[in-house]
């Protein structure tokens, strides 16, 4: 423990206490050897492939040998990604007699120096350069590995001859759909599958995009898929327990960001307070105190700062890494890390990506965030193998849920609220399971599913009325707590989301379909209305916009459509006009449908209720309620003989013992 230090502050200058051109020198330095290295320097590595690593690169080269150029691969956070797309390149064949040469591409420093080092280690008799900063290629080496921001500076890309390339790796490639990728892939003639252009193939431990965007613009197939739960059940992976921790921290108001998370310095105003500070620190020495390595993510460097001081009241040796710490004091504090001489490193925006770090056996989650990519890649980077460690502990500082949050239990299906602790993915899955049981049943009841009574084994929801069924939110609490938009739930697995001219958007999830070729479950449609027009019919065919595998990715899809198309004034659940009294022409509508004894007021109707029961009626609650009014009947009836068959099978006992009289 180090001493406490009262009035102990962070000496942010000490940040920048190398000059620019310090950093500069130092860095270059050490950066020299990587466009290339003589073979007796550097005996070559044999590298044991893992079972799924050579099942995974087989998948590939199947899907080359069949004419497909641009391929995704999705592994967890730890599963070798790199060793996987740096093997590939010796075993995917040119595809004519000048394309030889190799192109890995890159967005973070880190990632490209990554692998620099693995095919060095892979490939000691082939040139290697990299393209990065003040480090430029020639275009003719065996393998580039380049940064996306530097091979598109200026005329950079031009030296390379898209001919000469029989392959295109992309690392972290979710972000392959940006606007830099997009222009990159153009240059190498992968803007879609031609036959003269190199393989493309792209990995990623999440390939989905928060913004909603479909990596169908780049990738036209994953090949290979293989979840961190798989990866930890197979022992590849080290187990994880997970805990939530309510910090109280109210995010309705945290705007968004440019990339659709929650805006950085407005969420640091929020959690970074010496109250959730002190509840962070707090969970902290409750859960993982004899944790021997954590490490922890902030929001800026305001929040690394106001965290780290935290611990350090505590008198925990907390120590820092962000993006501008120097290089070689990065280096010598990341080192101190790995050998466990401190226990908590507090970091921003550092190691969410393509860090190896094994030793890790606390992930502290201080940052609430919308995106389920960041969370996964946060959590990944506590479940490396490591000798001695049994498990990695995530302490997971769950919000409010009005501004949208995604948490740990979202990444089983399970509600945003749900706090856990000390709870395994199995454990996870075993509620979700249970809460799946729990859930209402529209009346799909398989009599043979269970011994138990028939009481025990189907929970109901009854309306009496449909108005009952209309005025029921519970359809809307989890779609509002990660969206934020107005949806409006019409049905099981059904939303709608409306524009003010009567066009709407509708996310519905597909039925089970026996056509194998797609593995989308979810659907997002626009209905235009056409009342404005001299069409005959008041809307027009439903068109797709989006689809997606996951709720969440539909949503997203859906919400960014939404929030350039569709008026925000409209559109958002926080209006102010939401709680304004409904209005007449409200009221009529609903009331028509009411007994006269039972009228809705302005007193007791907000608009924004008013709006919701409306759009509930206009998208079939009639409908739905008869339906549902008549599967009870139905379950009444088969209740009903399964009662007089269960009394028949008692009065056929014979058992001993007093009989009791009729």
């Amino acid at each position: 423990m180090l001493p406490v230090s009262r009035g102990w502050r962070f000496p942010l200058s000490a940040w920048k206490l190398r000059s620019r051109t310090a950093t500069f020198r130092q860095y270059a330095k050490a950066s020299t050897s990587l466009p290339g290295i003589a073979p007796e320097e550097a005996p070559p590595i044999k590298i044991r492939l893992r079972e799924y690593q050579e099942e995974c690169i087989q998948a590939v080269l199947t899907h080359l040998d069949q004419g497909h150029k641009r391929l995704g691969i999705s592994l967890a956070t730890g599963s070798g990604k790199t060793v996987i797309f740096t093997q590939l390149i010796d075993r995917v064949k040119p595809h004519t007699e000048l394309a030889d040469q190799t192109l890995i591409l890159a967005h973070r420093k880190e990632l490209v120096e990554q692998a620099a080092r693995h095919c060095k280690d892979a490939y000691p008799m082939k040139k290697i350069e990299v393209e990065m900063s003040s480090m430029h290629a020639s275009g003719s080496a065996d393998i580039t590995v380049a940064s996306i921001q530097s091979i598109l500076s200026g005329d950079r890309i031009l030296k390379f001859n898209p001919k000469r390339f029989k392959l295109v790796l992309v690392d972290e490639a979710h972000h392959i759909v940006s606007a830099g990728y997009l222009k990159a892939m153009e240059y190498f003639g992968l803007s879609k599958k031609q036959p003269d252009s190199p393989a493309l193939v792209g990995v990623s431990a999440t390939l989905s995009r928060f913004d909603g965007l479909r990596l169908g613009a780049a990738i036209d197939q994953i090949v290979y898929h293989k979840d961190y739960i798989d990866m930890i059940g197979d022992k590849w992976l080290a187990d994880v327990n997970f805990t939530t921790v309510h910090s109280k921290a109210d995010l309705s108001k945290v705007g968004k960001g440019a990339n659709g998370d929650f805006h950085p310095s407005e969420l640091s105003g929020i959690v970074n307070t010496d109250e959730i500070n002190k509840i962070t620190v707090g969970s902290w020495l409750a859960k993982a105190q004899g944790r021997k390595s954590t490490l922890t993510f902030c929001v800026d460097l305001a929040h690394v700062e106001g965290l780290t001081n935290a611990f350090r009241k505590q008198g925990i040796d907390a120590r820092f890494i962000t993006g501008e710490t120097p290089k070689l004091e990065r280096s010598v504090r990341l080192d101190s890390f790995k050998k466990g001489e401190f226990p908590v490193l507090v970091n921003c925006g550092v190691f969410t990506e393509g860090t190896d770090i094994p030793n890790i056996d606390c992930v502290l989650l201080a940052r609430p965030t919308r995106s389920r990519n960041l969370l996964v890649q946060m959590i990944g980077r506590g479940m490396r193998l490591h000798p001695g460690k049994k498990n990695c502990h995530i302490i997971d500082m769950v919000a409010s849920l009005a501004g949208g949050i995604v948490t740990t239990p979202t990444l089983f299906g399970l509600d945003p609220s749900e706090l856990v602790e000390g709870v395994s993915p199995s454990d996870m899955m075993r509620r979700k399971e249970r809460k799946e049981r729990e859930s209402v049943d529209d009346g799909n009841y398989d009599t043979a599913a269970s011994s138990k009574p028939l009481t025990d084994r189907v929970v109901f929801t009854d309306y009496d009325s449909v108005f009952d069924l209309i005025k029921d939110t519970s359809g809307e609490k989890y779609i509002r707590a990660v969206s934020p938009h107005g949806w409006v739930c019409v049905g099981p697995d059904r939303y709608i989301l409306s524009h003010s001219n009567g066009s709407f958007l509708n996310l519905d999830k597909l039925s089970d379909s026996d056509d194998d070729s797609s593995d989308d479950q979810y659907v997002v449609h626009e209905t235009l209305s056409l009342k404005l027009t001299d069409a005959e019919v008041p809307f027009g065919k439903p068109r797709q916009i989006a689809s997606a595998a996951t709720f969440i990715a539909a949503l997203h899809a859906a919400d960014t459509y939404a929030s350039q198309k569709y008026p925000y004034t409209i559109i958002s659940k926080m209006q102010p006009w939401r709680n304004k009294p409904a209005t007449e022409g409200q009221l009529n509508f609903l009331n028509k449908l009411r007994l006269k004894t039972d009228q809705l007021t302005a007193d007791s109707l907000t608009k924004g209720q008013a709006v919701d029961m409306i759009t509930k009626i206009k998208h079939g609650a009639r409908g739905r309620f008869a339906t549902m009014q008549a599967k009870r009947r139905k379950q009444n009836r088969v209740r009903l003989k399964l009662e007089q068959e269960q009394e028949l099978k008692e009065r056929e006992k014979v058992s001993v013992g007093p009989l009791l009289a009729e």
